[in-house]
């Protein structure tokens, strides 16, 4: 059993539902509290032991490839104002050298696409997939949670997470068989289910552990729902071969793709903070009592 060391971040969408702020800024980079999106999902998979993050970019992503650069100008002239408490901070989350990559996916033909986009980047060994748009909150990162249950099992690992049972329509729902550590052994994939029809309400969640395979049966799978290629699709094929086991993820996550999820994220990351918790929750409670639905 191979170790994982390498990360595929998908970041190549056009971030639509954030317009008009998204035509300047690539959603990744739009701001929980005081760091990008982007910086909590790298920071789960450093947490997790990643050691090689790989970008799959598009066209006006390159602020990406800039952030995760040294920017020589604000390290010199923080230092020089002894603000060494702010330079500290940039320095923890710079990455070592040669330990990022970057890719372009020129055509967006949807998720299974972009992470074919990555094959020549990872080889042939496992790898992570975090979809940046989810953040998660929890003492222990997911993916980290998830590294211990591969470790054991081997295979192939998705995070999963309980949704109304009435809601299965708006998820891809995995079946749960029989336990397996701290998770379960996945016994099918559907995308989407009737209530009636969903083998359980355990849904993907954004996290993924999988085996290089994956890419030889992505660049066969033909296009799906929406006209793209889809990682379910490939992950159905893959489910035929190898064993999918699901980890059910106990801390909150937030789908920052979404306008509400973003906000949500924001109070939640704020709440968290000891610095300015306190402040986040008088200034709350004073504009729920002042403030009125517009329209």
């Amino acid at each position: 059993m191979k170790r994982v060391r390498k990360a595929v971040f998908p970041v190549a969408g056009l971030g639509t539902r954030f317009l008009p702020a998204t035509k300047s800024i690539p959603k990744e980079m739009l701001t929980v509290v005081d760091r990008p999106i982007i910086q909590y999902v790298v920071d789960e998979a450093r947490e997790a032991g990643i050691e090689h993050m790989i970008f799959v970019t598009g066209r006006s992503k390159e602020v990406i490839e800039d952030y995760f650069d040294i920017q020589m100008e604000l390290s010199t002239s923080l230092a020089e104002k002894g603000k060494t408490d702010r330079l500290k901070i940039l320095n923890d989350l710079q990455p070592p050298p040669g330990t990022t990559s970057f890719t372009r996916q020129q055509a967006p033909l949807g998720l299974g696409h972009a992470v074919w986009c990555a094959r020549e980047l990872v080889g042939n060994e496992p790898f992570a997939l975090l979809l940046p748009d989810m953040i998660m909150q929890a003492e222990k990162g997911c993916l980290a949670s998830m590294m211990e249950l591969y470790q054991s099992n081997g295979g192939n690992v998705l995070s999963v997470e309980e949704c109304d049972p009435n809601e299965t329509d708006k998820y891809g729902i995995v079946g749960k068989g029989e336990p397996i550590g701290d998770g379960f052994r996945i016994t099918g994939m559907v995308e989407k289910p009737a209530p009636k029809d969903a083998p359980s309400n355990f849904y993907l969640s954004g996290r993924y552990i999988l085996q290089p395979e994956i890419f030889e049966i992505l660049e066969k799978t033909g296009r799906g729902a929406g006209d793209e290629i889809q990682l379910t699709d490939g992950m159905q094929t893959l489910f035929k071969q190898q064993q999918f086991a699901g980890y059910p993820f106990r801390g909150r996550t937030f789908d920052c793709g979404s306008p509400e999820g973003f906000i949500e994220a924001n109070i939640a990351f704020a709440l968290w903070r000891a610095d300015i918790r306190d402040k986040v929750i008088d200034d709350i409670e004073r504009l729920m009592e002042t403030v009125e639905p517009r329209g």
